[in-house]
This record gives C-alpha cells, sequence and structure tokens, in this order.
C-alpha cells in the first residue's frame, strides 16, 4: 500500500482533535485525523463550555449554533439540609469582558457533532475505526504505521504528530513522557437523567454537605440535568461493581429534597486524577488535551484546555508548515501551554478541595458561611472581575513568554501575552474584525490613519491585516491611553507589544526575532 503524505498527523476525533482538524482547515495545512472508536463519543462527559472557546468557535461560525443548542447558566442555587441556603446569579457575570460572558452548558458528545460537522461541511473526514500501531520521527517528518478497519497497515508520512489521544496516550507513552500527578482517593459519579423537583431548569443546583457534594447541571431537555456526587469516604474501598441504584440513593441521601430521577441515559463511577506531562513535544511531536493534563472537574476546565491547546499550536504550526517561521516557533507551544498546565492544576485542586474536601475546617465553611453570602459576594463587580477572567479562560497570560515583546507602552493592567481585552466598536465586538487567520495591526486613533494600513497591506499582506480602531472612553479606560497607539496581535489574538507607533519596520523585527521569520 501506498505511502499516504500530509502536513499534520492527528491522532485522536475527541474536542482537543477535532478543534485542531477544523484549525487545519481555517489555516489551510492538510492533515489526517486517526480515530479508533467508530465514531464521535455518545457520551455527554464535559459539559461546560467557557467563554474562550466560545471565541475561539465563534471565528469559524460555530459559536451561535451552540449557543442555540447549549443552556447558558445563568444561576447557580446553592442548596444545604434540603433548602436553598444562597443564589448566585451568573447570567453576566463576565459583563464588559466578553461577548459571551457566561458559561454554557453544551455536552462534550454535542461539541463534537458540531466540530465533525465543520471538517465534513469542508470536504473532510476523519479516519474512524482506525488504530495507530507505531510512529517514530526524524529531521525532516514522523512516519505512522496505522490499523486500518480491514486489518491492513497503512504508512502515513507527516512534518508532524500531534497526540490528541487522551489520558492513556500511546502517543505519549511512545515518547516516554512522563506523566506524574496524584489521584483522589474519593469516589466519584455522574450521570445523565430526568429530575423531577420543585426547582424551575434554570439553575446549577449544588448540594453542599459536611462529606460530600452533589450537583445538578441543567442540560437541554425538559427537566434534564447532568448529576455528579461524591460517595463518602466510608465507600472509597468498596469492592465490586457499584449499581445506579446505589447511586440514586446516594443522590437522595445528599441532597436531603423531595425528587425522582428516572430515564438515565448515562452513568459512570471513577476516580478524579490530577496530572500532567513533564513536557508537551518531542522533536516533531506534540501533545495536546488530555493526553498532557488530567485534572479535576472543578470549573468544568478540561475540554475547554484542550480546545485552547490546539488553538495555541494550530498557528504555529501552519507558519512552519507554509515556512513563514522557523522550527524555533514550535518551542513556544511547549513553553506557554506547560506553564499554563501547571497553573491549571493548581486552581482545578484548589476549587476541588473546596467543593469536595473532607477538611473538618473547609466543610464548616462550604456548608455553613458560604451559601448565604455568595449570590452577595458574586454581585461586586471587584469579584466578577477576577472570577470570571480564571473560571473562562480569558484570563490566560503568556507574559513571560518568549513571544511577548513588552515596551513602556503597557498600562498596568494590559499587558503584552495577554488576551486582548473585549470592547466594542461601532455597536460589535472587537473580535469580529479578528476573523482572518493572520497576525493583526490594531491602530488606535481618532484620526485617519489609512494610509498607514496601506503600508502595512503593501508590505505584509499574507501575514499580516491592519484595522484603524477609534479611541473610545472603553478604549482608554482599558489601555489607560488617551493618544494614538498600536497594538500588534498574535493570530490567536494574544498582544505580541504595544508601542505608541507601530511601522512595518517594527512589524517586520518582530517577526524576524520572535518568530524566526526569515
Amino acid at each position: 500500500m501506498n505511502t499516504m503524505n500530509t502536513d499534520v498527523i492527528i491522532i485522536g476525533a475527541g474536542p482537543t482533535g477535532l478543534s485542531l482538524a477544523c484549525q487545519c482547515i481555517r489555516y489551510g495545512i492538510d492533515f489526517v485525523v486517526i480515530e479508533k472508536n467508530a465514531t464521535v463519543t455518545p457520551y455527554s462527559k464535559a459539559i461546560g463550555v467557557q467563554a474562550r472557546t466560545l471565541e475561539i468557535y465563534d471565528q469559524i461560525g460555530l459559536a451561535q449554533p451552540a449557543i442555540e443548542k447549549g443552556t447558558i447558566a445563568t444561576r447557580v442555587r446553592l442548596i444545604e439540609g434540603g433548602e436553598v441556603r444562597g443564589e448566585m446569579n451568573l447570567g453576566n457575570f463576565g459583563k464588559d469582558l466578553s461577548q459571551y460572558p457566561y458559561m454554557l452548558m453544551f455536552e462534550q458528545s454535542r461539541n463534537e457533532e458540531l466540530l465533525y460537522d465543520f471538517v465534513r461541511g469542508h470536504g473532510r473526514d476523519v479516519s474512524w475505526n482506525t488504530e495507530l500501531e507505531n510512529f517514530s520521527q526524524d529531521a525532516t517528518g514522523v512516519t505512522a504505521q496505522v490499523k486500518l478497519p480491514s486489518g491492513e497497515s497503512q504508512t502515513i508520512r507527516g512534518k508532524f504528530l500531534v497526540g490528541c489521544d487522551g489520558a492513556s496516550s500511546p502517543v505519549r507513552h511512545g515518547l516516554g513522557l512522563t506523566f506524574a500527578g496524584s489521584t483522589w482517593e474519593r469516589l466519584f459519579y455522574v450521570a445523565d437523567a430526568r429530575v423531577d423537583w420543585d426547582f424551575p431548569h434554570d439553575a446549577l443546583h449544588v448540594c453542599l454537605a459536611k462529606d460530600v457534594f452533589v450537583a445538578f447541571f441543567p442540560m437541554p431537555g425538559e427537566d434534564r440535568y447532568r448529576v455528579v456526587g461524591t460517595f463518602p469516604e466510608s465507600k472509597n474501598e468498596e469492592q465490586g461493581e457499584v449499581l445506579y441504584e446505589e447511586i440514586e440513593r446516594e443522590i437522595k441521601e445528599q441532597a436531603k429534597l423531595n425528587l425522582e430521577l428516572s430515564d438515565v441515559r448515562w452513568f459512570s463511577l471513577y476516580k478524579v486524577h490530577s496530572r500532567r506531562v513533564n513536557k508537551f513535544s518531542e522533536g516533531r511531536c506534540f501533545l495536546a488535551g488530555d493526553s498532557a493534563h488530567i485534572h479535576s472537574p472543578a470549573g468544568a476546565q478540561g475540554m475547554n484546555t484542550g480546545i485552547q491547546d490546539a488553538y495555541n499550536l494550530a498557528w504555529k504550526l501552519a507558519l512552519v508548515v507554509k515556512g513563514q517561521a522557523g522550527l524555533e516557533l514550535l518551542d513556544t507551544y511547549n513553553e506557554e501551554r506547560v506553564a499554563n498546565a501547571q497553573r491549571l492544576l493548581e486552581s482545578t485542586d484548589r476549587m476541588f478541595e473546596f467543593a469536595a474536601g473532607s477538611n473538618w475546617l473547609m466543610s464548616f465553611i462550604r456548608t455553613t458561611i458560604f451559601p448565604p453570602v455568595a449570590g452577595f459576594v458574586s454581585s461586586l463587580e471587584s469579584v466578577s472581575k477576577r472570577m470570571f477572567p480564571l473560571i473562562s479562560q480569558i484570563g490566560i497570560n503568556y507574559r513571560k513568554g518568549k513571544l511577548s515583546e513588552h515596551t513602556d507602552d503597557e498600562s498596568d493592567d494590559v499587558k503584552a501575552g495577554d488576551r486582548l481585552p473585549y470592547f466594542v466598536v461601532d455597536g460589535q465586538s472587537i473580535f469580529d474584525k479578528l476573523k482572518e487567520p493572520k497576525f493583526h495591526v490594531l491602530l488606535f486613533s481618532n484620526s485617519d490613519r489609512s494610509g498607514a494600513c496601506e503600508e502595512f497591506a503593501s508590505e505584509l499582506a499574507d501575514l499580516v491585516d491592519c484595522h484603524v480602531i477609534p479611541i473610545t472612553d472603553r478604549v482608554k479606560e482599558i489601555f489607560e491611553r488617551e493618544d494614538d497607539f498600536s497594538v500588534f496581535l498574535r493570530p490567536d489574538n494574544y498582544i505580541a507589544f504595544m508601542s505608541s507607533d507601530i511601522t512595518p519596520l517594527m512589524v517586520e523585527e518582530y517577526l524576524k526575532t520572535r518568530v524566526n521569520h526569515g
């Protein structure tokens, strides 16, 4: 059988692998997706889609379809002892911080369907029922042997390979990378079911107890919820299979509510792991998503982080494949995403300890102090401005990375390495102007700067687009600037550098020194 040649070999067609495929389509580079399963997952699995993911989806026209098919989590009710003790309004939690100031309940299976439809809509597909047998790499590329549905082997030769193949990742094992971390002893359950009770289907309900917790996430469909909870520590060591009836009994006992569960479409037991790789790449091979990091479900971070891994890597792979950047650019993927994974594990572990830990002090705060004050605290603008960027992932930054060029023109709050802050221009999100898969120059001025943009177009049109943006009161507030200034953005809309003026020469120097653009 002839060798198949491509730019990027993607192993795994979960949310991370499919997102990478979508970005490869966007950037115009060739790819092959290998997946051992027969189709996208039928299970709901991860459920929360964060604002940053919706911003990424928006660039390829998928944000609105996701919102229409999902459920916006507008509020959280905190229940203790069978009674509502507090409520947090989250429908506009990230007001002025993102075009999507909320979390969307949209399960993993439907995210995969959405991404897969995009892939097929662009004339591409996934090689289902196909399994990676082995792979090797040399100075010019990666060779993968895969087993086809027929049982035959095929050779695929790619410039790069990306393992998006889950927590047990054969690619990670093949690269010999470590996956250090810990496992929580507490046993967890998850179920997708209809819940009949007295509460409206408009909120995430969290039942807080001394030793356990159970949460009900609203899902599309009449009275349907994702139910997640912990067993008491006394049950951790019990052997044998736990039947669904025992889970249902546990839910009723913990919630202390008059409820009935029915039409259970999926349930599972698991232990929570908190682990990450020592590095995200080895030569021309990369890891993304669960193959590189797994963590607690606290804050709905996992699936979203994998999608961002793919988003970070795609533009760098595209520039290198097209010969517009040197191989060294790919080192920044490891640099930026390892640091992010480390921060992520620390923050999700802290959130998880608060929600499900058995420490007596945490238990007391969780059940007694937190519920009655939560609504008030969450309504404070100072709190939402700190919490929303953390949970929504818009606050992830690469300030210490090689691609961030710091200047004296930065404000106290906005610096190179930050995601471009959200603001509105002529009634539309600034990100509506930034959908081209290129670097972006933003010239902030209330004067006519079209001539400057024409200069960029004549010299760097293949790599850079240019926009003149008026200096509104909101712009002054964000950037702490009143005079003309400019921002140079990476293709993923992170700030490369800011300056009182940006010329094609400055941009060319940045591309030459930071991106290794010849």
